[in-house]
């Protein structure tokens, strides 16, 4: 049966509101939410096109005939498929995951070049020193060159640095600084190559063609013949498993469509007042359990002369109706004799059986009860032998 035709109109009518309402907000929070595509987003993602999106730099490899595709798979899973031609970048990524640092370790360790970016980009470095910037004013700095490597020779580079370097490790090399603080750092761990910016500024769509930092970016990347370059997107929460292509606005309206429609559904069925069908008539004892019922009181009661006197009452009013006598209250004697002017043919205990029970009847009246229920039970089905009698003589009697 359709669930709408099962409604009344009432009911109806609210569901319609109600979904009317839903659609309405779904419409006004798709318009009033910020754009993750605008130049408010600091997220240096190669999906987005705004200020601080790395669109830009992503296509500029793409199109310079470097094998760069974006890596949006768990970051052990790339870990195990990559090798000592893997190039791997991590534009600001964040993550304090052992899983994710372990991930980092392996692809170095396996010969694989790394550039990471930021405080957390240095964090997750195997052998990484980042450090909070303290001297930094968060403004555009035209970076120096100190390094000898080839590195330190891309030119004039502009960044706006975020963090820093903790020196002390001599294998670790500053390229270039800001105000006199570590801002491009080079090292070698295992097999592979590292590389570490302060910021992701560079890359940037707005930075990207300012000065010389896509010849930085190349720089830190190496030769392109024999590599495989990989841009990380998992570390940006935009996918870190199946569920999270569901994530977002569109997901949290569908929760919360789901619970007013349960909320909507129990109210709809829950306000009536009374039930929507009849109940089931109580189920009645069968005759033999009444009987059952009664021969336990009487048992329990021990009041065999009142089940004889009952009897005899019953008898007698059904005998005086077949003899065609008005039922009055008479005697055992008197009784028999009417029987028998009626019925000749009524039998010699008649008088003997009514006798007793007359007498049980006045013992039950004085509450003096001293029958067995043995002897009341003959008693009875005395009476019901004489009943059957008088019942079959009856109609050839009144036939005669």
């Amino acid at each position: 049966m359709n669930l709408l035709s099962a409604l009344d109109a009432g009911d109806r009518r609210l569901l319609s509101w109600c979904l009317g309402i839903a659609i309405t907000l779904a419409v006004l929070i798709g318009f009033l939410l910020p754009n993750a595509n605008g130049n408010d987003n600091p997220l240096p993602s190669s999906y987005l096109a705004g200020r601080h999106g790395a669109r830009a730099a992503y296509d500029t490899l793409l199109r310079s005939g470097y094998p760069v595709e974006r890596s949006e798979r768990p970051l052990s899973e790339l870990a195990a498929a990559a090798g000592p031609d893997a190039v791997v970048i991590f534009a600001q990524p964040f993550s304090r995951e052992p899983d994710d640092i372990k991930a980092v370790r392996q692809i170095v360790e396996r010969g694989g070049r790394v550039l990471s970016t930021g405080f957390w980009g240095g964090y997750i470095l195997p052998g990484g020193a980042p450090a909070p910037s303290s001297e930094f004013s968060f403004a555009p700095c035209e970076l120096e060159p100190e390094g000898l490597d080839g590195l330190a020779g891309s030119g004039s580079v502009w960044m706006v640095p975020t963090a820093t370097w903790q020196l002390g490790n001599p294998t670790q090399r500053v390229e270039y600084t800001c105000a006199g603080q570590p801002a491009v750092v080079e090292y070698d761990y295992g097999k592979g190559h590292v590389v570490w910016w302060a910021s992701a500024t560079p890359l940037e769509n707005a930075s990207l063609a300012r000065a010389h930092d896509l010849d930085l970016l190349l720089s830190s990347l190496g030769p392109r013949e024999g590599h495989h370059f990989y841009w990380d997107e998992s570390l940006h929460g935009d996918v870190r498993s199946t569920w999270s292509y569901a994530a977002g606005p569109a997901l949290t309206l569908l929760c919360i469509g789901l619970a007013l429609l349960g909320l909507l559904i129990v109210f709809s069925f829950s306000r009536r007042s009374g039930p929507v069908r009849d109940l089931p008539p109580p189920q009645r004892a069968a005759p033999i359990e009444f009987v059952d019922a009664l021969g336990a009181l009487y048992r329990s009661a021990g009041a065999s002369s009142t089940a004889v006197a009952v009897a005899f009452q019953r008898f007698r009013r059904h005998a005086l109706r077949l003899c065609g006598l008005r039922p009055t209250a008479i005697s055992a004697a008197e009784l028999a004799a009417a029987i028998h002017r009626r019925f000749p043919a009524a039998g010699s205990s008649l008088l003997a059986d009514l006798t007793a029970c007359e007498e049980a009847a006045l013992n039950e009246t004085a509450l003096n009860e001293t029958m067995d229920p043995r002897t009341a039970l003959k008693l009875i089905q005395a009476l019901h032998r004489h009943q059957e009698t008088l019942d079959a003589a009856g109609p050839i009697r009144r036939s005669a």
